[in-house]
């Protein structure tokens, strides 16, 4: 993965280029806000109530990201190390700088929101010395997604689910631990807006690398959700996106065979007619061109993946 991944150490950005000399711990947990006055400081302290009661080193870094309220007073009033940005530059973007900034061997994410619970931490990171990424799993309990945003949701989990091959229990949940050498190469390849943990789910997944899930108890958020409608069409690109990267063949095959099968039926109905036309001959071409778009593409993809 060499020559598509850029496998570097994570450097922070130069607004929190001091971060870099950071303590190394065991854990960061990094947490982005937006606007997120009434909860941060309440999920900081969560964070770190649970965290005390184990043995290991961590670090809490909020990021806040051009909030416009309270939010950075509040997250520094918390204790937490905090990372301010004048500017919004959106959910992913705003996870990377945390990342970076931080200098351990785990790395959990943890909306400010108030819907994740911090107590599944202990469990998640125990989990994750066996894991590359383990998953807060919210299942049964997402009560609180509003009735108007399911379809959505449920339609894009059934593609992921189609085109990586696997059932996927909780496609963009926003509680995670990850090993962090997992985690870094995948970070060019992952987009700066909410999409972030749709994609890395797919990287990972399709990377063949070891995805664990936790089931966890998902509460009523504290403000407004940040999520537009247009991110479902972002959501749906970039699926297609982390697919053809990985596994091109799940797209480009049944895409030619539809063409394939356009041919045929159009060929068998001039046959019919007496009257043989181009556009059936023009349906076999696409479909070829792109099979064979589709096994280059494979062959770039296991090429640039190989061990």
């Amino acid at each position: 993965m060499e020559s598509m991944l850029n496998t570097n150490t994570l450097k922070a950005p130069d607004s929190a280029s001091e971060e870099t000399a950071r303590k190394y711990v065991d854990l960061s947990v990094v947490i982005p806000a937006h606007n997120e006055e009434n909860a941060v400081r309440q999920t900081v302290e969560e964070v770190r109530r649970v965290l005390s009661d184990l043995t290991i080193d961590y670090d809490i870094i909020v990021v806040d990201d051009g909030s416009t309220d309270d939010t950075r007073a509040q997250a520094e009033a918390s204790g937490a190390h905090v990372i301010h940005a004048s500017e919004n530059a959106g959910y992913g973007a705003t996870l990377k700088k945390g990342i970076a900034a931080g200098n351990s061997k785990y790395v959990a994410i943890l909306d400010a929101d108030g819907t994740y619970p911090a107590s599944n931490l202990p469990i998640m990171l125990d989990m994750a010395r066996s894991a590359d990424m383990v998953v807060g799993d919210r299942g049964a309990n997402m009560k609180n997604v509003p009735l108007i945003r399911r379809p959505a949701k449920y339609m894009l989990n059934g593609l992921a689910n189609y085109l990586a091959q696997r059932k996927i229990p909780d496609l963009n949940s926003g509680l995670r631990v990850f090993k962090r050498s997992s985690l870094v190469g995948f970070i060019p390849l992952l987009p700066m807006g909410f999409s972030f943990t749709t994609t890395i789910t797919l990287c990972m997944i399709c990377s063949s690398l070891t995805v664990m899930y936790h089931p966890i108890e998902y509460g009523v958020r504290i403000g407004k959700s940040k999520i537009r409608p247009a991110d479902f069409f972002n959501f749906i690109l970039l699926v297609f996106r982390a697919i053809v990267l990985f596994n091109p063949l799940r797209v480009f095959l049944p895409l030619g065979g539809i063409l394939f099968l356009l041919g045929i039926l159009k060929f068998g109905y001039d046959i019919a007619v007496g009257d043989l036309s181009e556009s059936a001959i023009f349906a076999f071409l696409a479909a070829i061109m792109i099979w064979s778009l589709g096994l280059i593409a494979d062959m770039i993809a296991r090429l640039h993946l190989r061990p």
